[in-house]
């Protein structure tokens, strides 16, 4: 089974949307691993139908690796991004990782990525779905 790794910190507001959408759109076909830099993300991500979850620094080191693709907001490759909830180890994890990674450019850290639209939201939501769909030869 194809494992995803939705990674997010904060309230889990945005790993919790991607879960939704993804469960929305493969039901069971895929593994959804919530990973969250606190519980109160995991939790939200958790409520929107992930398979499991778990929470913190060596959670999220442990499980890079174990997964065939990672996703969320960009501040998860960022050492001290959400106000300090992302690590450096745990950016690092996850950017090291040899899963695929499909990370939503939103301007949350002040970090400006020149070439990529802004888009709302749910659109950005919607082309990680199709990315993903892709990536594991499921058709529309």
């Amino acid at each position: 089974m194809y494992r995803i790794a939705v990674v997010d910190g904060q309230g889990g507001g945005i790993g919790s949307l991607i879960v939704r959408r993804l469960r929305d759109e493969f039901g069971e076909t895929i593994e959804i691993l919530a990973l969250g830099t606190n519980a109160a993300a995991t939790t939200a991500m958790m409520k929107s139908r992930a398979n499991k979850g778990a929470t913190g620094e060596n959670a999220i080191v442990w499980n890079a690796g174990r997964v065939q693709m990672i996703t969320g907001p960009l501040s998860i490759v960022l050492p001290n991004a959400m106000l300090g909830e992302m690590t450096p180890r745990m950016a690092e994890a996850l950017v090291s990782s040899d899963a695929k990674k499909i990370l939503l450019a939103l301007n949350q850290e002040g970090i400006d990525v020149i070439g990529v639209g802004k888009e709302p939201l749910p659109h950005m939501i919607e082309k990680i779905v199709e990315s993903i769909r892709q990536a594991i030869g499921k058709e529309k």
